[in-house]
């Protein structure tokens, strides 16, 4: 995948910059509108960039690797690498979970393992989420968005990897911070348990991700849902 060069993110810092030139045909733009809107994409690419290594050092900690070993691949001390990564994420279990997430959660599963892949992403939870009747696939259709056209769109995106590790597979960051927004919704309705649209709706307020990419292409708003 090519990354992008200076003279691609100063091109679009003069595109997503709405005031980056002076009305009336001055020659000099707005240089701080454009420093502003160059300093919103640099953020946005540390954040891409913070959530990359996160993802590894979660694997690497899952399959056994030391602090100090973790330090030495990033070229920092174990201390610095724990201060930033010491938290440990909260774990759901199957008890947080109704039946029917349960059972999503089982495609789930089976959907990275079938695709190789060594991680649960966005991608996996939306197909997951969708290849069953539940309270996701009907939370869809009442915003007027098929269901079966968002499985199919998220399968497509599915890439098959390189994996031999079936049973300690990592969630990504947008994942985590996925269930973790299905959770506080889940909570705000009155439930103990988290359900199929509580994630579907975590999955699209998260913002970023294979699945909330598909869920805005299908036209599915999750601002617009009440409660």
């Amino acid at each position: 995948m090519p990354l992008p060069d200076l003279d691609d993110l100063i091109a679009e810092v003069d595109r997503t910059c709405a005031t980056a030139h002076r009305p009336g045909g001055q020659e000099q733009p707005d240089w701080l509108a454009l420093l502003t809107a160059a300093a919103q994409i640099s953020g946005q690419l540390q954040s891409l960039a913070d959530d990359l290594v996160e993802d590894y050092v979660e694997h690497c900690r899952m399959h056994g690797s030391s602090w100090t070993d973790i330090g030495a691949a990033l070229g920092v001390t174990r201390q610095a690498v724990q201060q930033r990564f010491h938290a440990p994420h909260k774990r759901y279990s199957p008890e947080t979970m109704t039946e029917a997430l349960r059972a999503a959660m089982a495609h789930v599963k089976r959907a990275a393992v079938q695709n190789r892949n060594n991680y649960i992403g966005t991608e996996h939870l939306l197909w997951g989420l969708t290849v069953e009747d539940n309270s996701a696939t009907r939370l869809l259709r009442d915003a007027g968005v098929p269901p079966e056209r968002v499985h199919e769109a998220v399968a497509a995106r599915l890439s098959m990897g390189a994996s031999q590790a079936a049973e300690r597979i990592a969630w990504t960051p947008y994942s985590r911070k996925a269930i973790a927004l299905a959770e506080a919704r889940s909570e705000a309705g009155g439930s103990d348990l988290i359900d199929c649209d509580d994630l579907l709706v975590g999955l699209a307020q998260v913002g970023r991700g294979a699945a909330a990419a598909v869920l805005a292409d299908a036209g599915f708003d999750a601002t617009a849902l009440v409660g």
